[in-house]
């Protein structure tokens, strides 16, 4: 009993521990986005005003 308790702990951490690492990486990713989109915006604004 203690084992299967020990066993569906494991398994509850691994899925936190997926979520947690899915949802940083995706802020991440996101961020990364943000950062390379506002220099790109600002070329392609200028563009499109010209």
């Amino acid at each position: 009993m203690l084992a299967s308790i020990k066993d569906v702990g494991k398994f509850f951490m691994f899925i936190v521990g997926g979520l947690v690492a899915i949802i940083v990486g995706s802020y991440m990713i996101r961020g990364t986005m943000h950062m390379w989109d506002n220099p790109e915006n600002g070329k392609t604004d200028d563009k499109d005003n010209d």
